[in-house]
C-alpha cells in the first residue's frame, strides 16, 4: 500500500519537512536490525482527529527499547506530545497512521549495538483498510505459514524489533504468493502463535479463544487487550488457551486483529471454510463495538482516545 507524504515528521525533537526526514546508508539498524517501532492509528471524529490509545502504544515502545537496551533520550510523556503535535503539523482532515521509530543511526559498524547513536522519529501518513475493505467486510483467506515464529529464546517476542520483523515478511510474501490474504504462524512447538503482525482468535461454541502470549511467541496486543474488554462489555467470555491447527479448521468463527488491521473476519483457513465461510455474529459485533469505539461514538470508551 503506497505512503501518501505528509508535511512534516518529528524527528529527533524537531518537525522537519518530510522529504527532509532522511539518515545515512550506514546507519546500524538498516545494518542489523536493532530497533524498535509502533503503529498507531487516530481517526477523524465529530470533535477532530482522536489517537487510539496513544500511551499504551508509547508504553510499549519503552519497554522494547528496555529489552534491546536501547537507550530511548525520550519519556513515554514526550513521546505521546510529540505524537499529538505531529498530528496537529500535519492539518489532518482523515484517518492516518502514526509510525514512531526508535532506532540507531550512523557513527558505528559492526555487530555490537550500543555505541552507536539513537534516533527517534514519529510520522504520520493516510492509510486505510491494511487487508482491504472487502477482507473487512467479508472476510480474508488465510494459510498456515511454513515458517515458524520465533521462539522467546531466540528473538524478544514481547519487543516490536525491526529485525524481528523479517519473520512475518517471509510469511506474508509466502501467503500472498499463494493466493491467500494473511498467513498464520505456528510457535516452534506447533501451537498457533499469532499472524504475521496480528493477534488471532477463534469463536468455539459462543466462547472467545486466542493463544497466550507467554510460551507462543504472540505479541500481548493491544488491540486484543481492547477486544477483551469489548468481548466483556458484550457478554462474551474470551479465554487464553493454546491451540492445534485444526482447531481453526473446526472454529465456528474466527477473526484477527491489530492497530493496522483493526478487527477482520477470517473466511478460510488452509482452503477450509471457517463455519459457513461468512463473518459470523460474535465477529460483527466485535469489529462494529470497536469501530464505533475510535470513532468516538461510544463514552464508554473515551479514556482510550487522546483528543488532538
Amino acid at each position: 500500500m503506497p505512503i501518501t507524504p505528509t508535511k512534516k515528521i518529528w524527528f529527533d525533537g524537531e518537525l522537519v519537512d518530510w522529504e527532509k526526514a532522511t539518515t545515512h546508508v550506514l546507519s546500524h539498524t538498516l545494518h542489523y536490525g536493532t530497533g524498535a517501532f509502533e503503529g498507531i492509528r487516530a481517526y477523524m471524529t465529530d470533535k477532530g482527529p482522536a489517537i487510539f490509545r496513544l500511551e499504551e502504544h508509547m508504553s510499549r515502545l519503552a519497554d522494547s527499547c528496555k529489552i534491546l537496551m536501547m537507550d530511548l533520550p525520550y519519556s513515554v510523556e514526550e513521546l505521546c506530545k510529540a505524537a499529538v503535535d505531529t498530528v496537529k503539523a500535519n492539518d489532518v482532515k482523515e484517518n492516518i497512521y502514526l509510525r514512531p521509530l526508535v532506532y540507531l543511526g550512523y557513527g558505528e559498524m559492526g555487530i555490537f549495538p550500543l555505541n552507536s547513536p539513537v534516533n527517534t522519529i514519529i510520522a504520520v501518513w493516510p492509510w486505510g483498510a491494511y487487508l482491504g475493505d472487502h477482507g473487512s467486510a467479508n472476510g480474508v483467506r488465510m494459510k498456515i505459514s511454513s515458517w515458524a515464529r520465533h521462539h522467546p529464546n531466540s528473538m524478544p517476542t514481547a519487543s516490536k524489533t525491526v529485525g524481528g520483523y523479517v519473520n512475518s515478511s517471509l510469511a506474508k510474501v509466502e501467503a500472498v504468493k499463494a493466493g491467500y490474504d494473511e498467513a498464520i504462524m505456528l510457535g516452534t512447538d506447533g501451537k498457533i502463535s499469532e499472524c504475521t503482525g496480528e493477534n488471532l482468535y477463534i469463536v468455539k461454541n459462543g466462547k472467545i479463544i486466542t493463544p497466550p502470549a507467554s510460551g507462543a511467541g504472540a505479541l500481548s496486543g493491544i488491540t486484543l487487550n481492547s477486544v477483551s474488554k469489548i468481548a466483556s462489555d458484550l457478554g462474551y467470555e474470551l479465554a487464553f488457551e493454546s491451540m492445534r491447527r485444526d482447531d481453526l479448521y473446526l472454529a465456528d468463527e474466527a477473526f484477527l486483529s491489530g492497530t493496522a488491521a483493526e478487527i477482520v473476519p477470517i473466511a478460510s483457513v488452509d482452503d477450509r471454510p471457517v463455519g459457513n465461510g461468512k463473518p459470523g455474529p460474535i465477529t460483527m459485533a466485535i469489529q462494529k463495538t470497536y469501530l464505533a469505539a475510535v470513532r468516538g461514538e461510544l463514552p464508554q470508551y473515551e479514556s482510550w482516545l487522546t483528543r488532538v
